[in-house]
């Protein structure tokens, strides 16, 4: 049964995925501070989760990903109010970018502003023809706030983030995917099953190596070699005499599949 919150529903899925679905279809999925909310708190639930291997973030808006932030709340709110307002937002792409198992983004549909960010913070995104993605930010007078100038150049490089952030334009899926923007494109109406069935094979791994793996590849990026090497030894440390790493070596010597503890 899926766990929902309003704005938010988490799906269970056989194999260790689980699915953070953004369920605010009539507004294509602009995030409130209500909505914001509701993404930290599910994040902060599925870290917690040991049994949760891989993480597909998902939309049931039929034309969106996620449009970005909610700009008619944020037209009502007051200065002050958009301040009380900022540890909220934050804690919502924080949480996405924070999660401990790696995680996929099923796009579809508009990925703007933060809804790109929410993707972003993911580790591979999956889009469908439909998708269409950027960071227009300055066309309204702000910048990207939920990651978007730190996580876009560490995907296409400083220039090339350079001139999406500064034109504001949109990118459809062909184009996205050659700049690396995304990283697979896939049949219209298909990117949250071909996220599914990725999670699926990522998920049928060693969940202490996934995490550790996303950990060393996190950690470890923009480091000069020898550091990143030394990040590598940490985590290589905290598999390389886990119950796992035990059941995946007996079980390629016994040629069946592993029965991961997960520990």
């Amino acid at each position: 049964m899926p766990e929902v919150s309003e704005f938010v529903a988490v799906r269970r899925h056989d194999g260790g995925v689980a699915e953070l679905v953004l369920d605010r279809p009539k507004a294509m999925n602009a995030v409130s501070t209500q909505m914001a909310r509701a993404i930290g708190s599910a994040c902060a639930s599925l870290a917690a989760d040991a049994s949760v291997r891989v993480v597909v973030v998902s939309s049931t808006a039929e034309r969106a990903f996620c449009v970005g932030a909610d700009l008619k709340e944020r037209n009502s709110l007051s200065d002050a109010e958009l301040v009380r307002q900022r540890p909220t937002t934050r804690g919502a792409y924080g949480g996405v970018l924070e999660l401990p198992m790696p995680t996929i983004a099923a796009v579809h549909g508009f990925a703007l502003g933060g809804g790109f960010e929410l993707a972003l913070a993911c580790d591979v995104i999956v889009a469908d023809e439909t998708a269409v993605v950027g960071l227009p930010e300055v066309s309204v007078g702000v910048i990207p706030g939920g990651g978007g100038t730190q996580l876009l150049p560490r995907r296409v490089g400083a220039a090339r983030a350079a001139e999406l952030i500064f034109t504001a334009r949109r990118v459809e899926a062909a184009e996205a995917l050659a700049l690396g923007l995304v990283d697979s494109v896939v049949a219209a109406g298909t990117d949250r099953e071909a996220a599914l069935a990725l999670a699926g094979r990522m998920a049928a791994n060693s969940p202490v190596g996934l995490r550790a793996a996303k950990r060393a590849l996190r950690l470890g990026h923009g480091m000069d070699l020898a550091a990143g090497l030394e990040i590598e030894d940490a985590a290589w440390r905290t598999v390389a005499f886990s119950a796992d790493r035990a059941e995946g070596v007996a079980a390629f010597n016994e040629k069946r599949r592993p029965e991961w503890p997960g520990m």
